[in-house]
């Protein structure tokens, strides 16, 4: 098997309805400029509350795809 690297980012994703799809808004536009999307990593959860009700769910994430050269 050939050897392979794999560059890792951070992002954040946010959504009205939950952290899933915060989560998945992040990758579904990370995978619009990045090929070969690997590994996604949750490192935080939070919600941003207004007049007691959660009003925007954030997922930080790192989010890892093969290294092909070039920044």
């Amino acid at each position: 098997m050939a050897e392979s690297v794999y560059k890792v980012i951070e992002l954040v994703g946010t959504s009205n309805e939950s952290w899933e799809k915060a989560a998945a808004a992040a990758i579904e536009r990370a995978s619009q400029s990045l090929r070969d999307l690997r590994v996604a990593r949750i490192l935080e959860q939070d919600v941003h509350i207004e007049s007691g009700k959660p009003l925007i769910y954030r997922v930080k994430m790192e989010i890892s795809f093969k290294y092909e050269g070039g920044a």
